[in-house]
């Protein structure tokens, strides 16, 4: 039994990494729980009606995408389709190529992540800026995200230190403050310089054609204000009905994502700078992008696609707590990684197959979801696709072992008794190679199974 590629990586994660990844993610899940209960007095019923929302936008998809694109076009926003990730890029470049464009800042957009559009416009000449602090630091270190929200989490802010001084942004300093303020001396010049502000987009309502960006620095707007240009990339599975929705999504996107009410900056981008207004741009272009979103639409795990990413199923997962987001291998870590990935990865769904087993299953990805994605199913529909395909996986466990276990009475007892020398056998002791294998990346509870019979004879008896 090999073990998993994830596996294997979180054996050689630092322990100094490992525990600034867990240590934020349980941290921000506690006050998650928090404040949904002071604020909400039924906090579940919100998430469900977010997912419900979510589905039937999903489900009416082509009406919805239809009718966004009018209101848009309305607004004065230009928008274009692109089908994948190359299209994108090429889309992009163009635009920007046919105005002169040769410096850009950007706000943090995992869609941009997707497409890997920083390197394409490096290697052709355009200096693209990340204006997110956590974006910036990955840019500057050659890293790359390993969270939806918090792309260093990886990070502690010794390491950061130490990377600023490295390029030259001043002295060791590891004083959060001092980070922060060295960044933005560094970053307001790259603003005024810029000749175009490209941004992602949290939603876009169907109703208004409003495009709704969430941050908490204010960097989104500094992108847009100084520049002629902007252009927003956004995926076509952001689109909501109708503006009211849009209470329900920021109530719980916030909360979820980071334990605020409601993030620093909420913007409401009707188009381009009207006469009115002293500044912003006087171009703006949405990107809507597929890129095997509408592939995805047409299978069992559609559900996947209602996610908003917040990160809290990345916070709240013990998988993910121990090996990161890097382990994953793709742009989307954690338990919406582990669906989304491989479905985006279409014809290379094989590269990516074993990311659907590393989850316990727990359920816990399922219980913060704030559009109520029931993850744990999807992850074994993605199982059982690997089968049907023929692609192995490492660390499959036959079940057909267990299979026989459990429809025996007689071998069950017995297994349920024996299993308590499990408190006792050290590892490297058991018998079967391939479980003495397993145990060494993973620790068991202690036993404390069998009593059921013995219980339930008592109270025949009684």
């Amino acid at each position: 039994m090999n073990p998993q590629p994830i596996d294997r990586y979180a054996e050689t994660l630092a322990r100094e990494t490992r525990d600034s990844v867990s240590a934020s993610a349980a941290i921000t899940t506690e006050k998650r729980v928090d404040i949904l209960a002071r604020d909400f007095p039924d906090p579940d019923g919100l998430r469900r009606l977010a997912g419900q929302i979510k589905q039937h936008t999903l489900e009416h998809l082509d009406d919805y995408l239809a009718k966004a694109v009018r209101a848009l076009r309305d607004n004065g926003v230009v928008v274009h389709f692109a089908a994948d990730a190359e299209e994108a890029r090429k889309l992009i470049l163009g635009l920007l190529s046919e105005r002169g464009v040769r410096r850009v800042v950007k706000s943090k957009s995992m869609a941009t992540e997707e497409i890997h559009l920083n390197d394409h416009l490096a290697a052709h000449g355009i200096d693209c800026v990340e204006t997110d602090l956590g974006e910036f630091i990955v840019q500057i270190d050659g890293d790359t995200p390993s969270h939806i929200v918090r792309p260093i989490i990886h990070k502690n802010r010794r390491e950061i230190a130490r990377s600023f001084e490295a390029h030259g942004l001043g002295d060791y300093d590891d004083d959060p403050e001092t980070i922060t303020r060295r960044a933005r001396i560094h970053l307001r010049s790259k603003y005024m310089e810029s000749d175009a502000g490209i941004t992602g987009g949290n939603f876009i309502s169907a109703e208004s054609g409003r495009v709704v960006l969430v941050t908490n620095e204010g960097n989104a707007r500094f992108s847009m204000a100084p520049n002629r240009l902007h252009l927003a990339l956004i995926g076509i599975e952001k689109i909501v009905p109708r503006d009211r929705d849009l209470a329900v999504f920021l109530n719980l996107l916030a909360r979820s994502a980071t334990a605020q009410q409601l993030t620093v900056y909420t913007q409401f981008i009707n188009g381009p700078r009207a006469s009115t207004q002293p500044s912003g741009p006087e171009e703006m272009h949405v990107v809507l992008l597929d890129n095997g979103r509408s592939r995805v639409l047409a299978t069992d795990c559609r559900e996947i696609l209602r996610c908003i990413r917040c990160g809290a199923c990345q916070n709240v997962c013990p998988v993910y707590r121990q090996a990161s987001g890097h382990a994953y291998r793709a742009v989307y870590g954690g338990p919406v990684g582990a669906v989304l990935s491989p479905l985006l990865a279409g014809e290379r769904f094989s590269d990516l197959a074993d990311l659907p087993k590393a989850s316990t299953l727990c359920g816990a990805c399922r219980e913060v979801c704030p559009v109520d994605i029931p993850i744990p199913d999807l992850l074994l529909r993605l199982r059982a696709r690997a089968k049907e395909e023929g692609v192995r996986t490492p660390a499959s466990i036959p079940m057909a072992p267990f299979a026989t276990l459990a429809t025996s009475p007689a071998l069950w007892r017995t297994a349920m008794t024996a299993s308590r020398a499990m408190n006792h056998l050290p590892t490297a002791a058991l018998p079967v190679k391939p479980l003495r294998e397993w145990l060494k990346l993973r620790t068991l509870p202690e036993w404390r199974g069998g009593e059921f019979r013995k219980w339930m004879k008592k109270r025949k008896q009684s």
